[in-house]
């Protein structure tokens, strides 16, 4: 870490020149009132029927999330998909629930206090989720009257996809309009390839001792294949997916969802000393085959039917939530053991693993070496 902060610190003419008579460098100011806000995708109230049945409406109504038209979203989601699917989800959550309330929650408190420890009282941590409390609008209404001069947005997905990342982008311009005094806006697009996070995920890991099974899966979030460009949707025409195999994209940010994916598990794999063959990348929560292939459930049902020994990991959640704690570790496992495997464990997330914590502080650290942006329109920025 501090390696990489003096590496970082050397390239002055990465800094930004500080608006401040009195200081030299934005991002060693002590005069600017600074902020960083954390933002999940967001969780149920409780795992009542109501409460899930209200979050789901939220969540699919978003038209990033489901991109028909408005009347055929509502249709769609609040005569089909809601009123079939809040049952089970319900009873799901209450799987999940501990006495914590929902870990997704949980964890990102912790996080935010965490990393306010961490920066100590130079810059405030904020937390909110894109649906469910605390909601982004009202964090951001709390905020307005701090008069921050710099707020970086970090939400927490790694790579970057209209769904998530772009959704909160969206939501934070739309509240920030709001404000009568604008701060210098910095919103973090995705940080998968960033190397203090990797790290975190390498330590997380290697704890495991992965070396005792037979093979790795990298577990991501599925995605429809229509939000993905015409061209990166068959592999063999996506020209991401090709820099990704040959080169890695560490010479050119790509918010191409599915080649960051494969770049970031080649990433992780090469950290960990596993050869091509003894790790895969699958997609996972889909909701209909027409999303990003292979499949999780497919791919772990191949390894079942050789007996293998699998250490599963899903790096792109940074913390445990129902994909992972109840998708992966318990109907997965189930079905890989029923299926003829040996050995399954899932890999806990990120979590509030100091790991982590230092792994946002640098993000937050290096998605300020970029150059002034007018007050409230914001800059996009990669992690590193």
């Amino acid at each position: 870490m501090f390696q990489f902060l003096s590496r970082v610190r050397t390239r002055s003419d990465k800094f930004k020149p500080c608006a401040h008579t009195k200081c030299q460098f934005v991002i060693f100011c002590d005069y600017l009132k600074k902020a960083i806000l954390l933002i999940n995708v967001g969780t149920p109230d409780s795992p009542e029927l109501h409460d899930v049945r209200r979050f789901l409406s939220v969540f699919l109504n978003d038209p990033h999330v489901i991109t028909l038209p408005g009347f055929w979203r509502k249709l769609l989601v609040n005569l089909v998909i809601v009123p079939f699917r809040a049952p089970k989800s319900a009873a799901l959550y209450r799987q999940l629930w501990t006495e914590n309330g929902s870990p997704l929650r949980y964890y990102l408190e912790q996080v935010r206090d965490l990393l306010q420890k961490k920066t100590g009282n130079g810059t405030d941590v904020w937390a909110a989720m894109n649906y469910g409390k605390p909601n982004i609008a009202d964090v951001m209404n709390e905020m307005r009257s701090e008069g921050y001069q710099q707020l970086t947005v970090i939400p927490l997905f790694p790579q970057y996809a209209l769904s998530t990342t772009g959704s909160v982008e969206d939501k934070v311009k739309k509240y920030m309009a709001q404000w009568p005094d604008k701060p210098e806006l910095n919103i973090v697009r995705q940080f998968y390839h960033h190397p203090v996070f990797l790290e975190a995920w390498n330590k997380r890991i290697t704890d495991y001792e992965p070396e005792k099974y037979d093979h790795l899966v990298f577990s991501f979030h599925g995605l429809p294949l229509s939000h993905l460009p015409v061209a990166c949707r068959k592999r063999e025409t996506c020209t991401c997916m090709q820099q990704a195999n040959n080169t890695g994209l560490t010479d050119m940010p790509s918010y191409c969802y599915k080649a960051t994916c494969y770049d970031m598990a080649a990433k992780m794999a090469a950290r960990l000393g596993l050869a091509n063959e003894n790790y895969s990348v699958a997609f996972q929560s889909r909701m209909s085959n027409s999303w990003l292939q292979p499949f999780t459930d497919h791919t772990l049902n191949e390894l079942a039917a050789k007996g293998m020994k699998v250490l599963v990991v899903a790096p792109s959640f940074v913390a445990d939530c129902l994909e992972t704690s109840t998708e992966l570790g318990i109907e997965y496992k189930k079905m890989f053991l029923d299926n003829g495997g040996k050995k399954y464990t899932l890999v806990e997330s990120l979590n509030d693993q100091p790991e982590w914590i230092e792994a946002l502080f640098s993000i937050h650290f290096h998605s300020q070496l970029i150059e002034h942006k007018t007050p409230g329109i914001g800059s996009f920025v990669d992690g590193f």
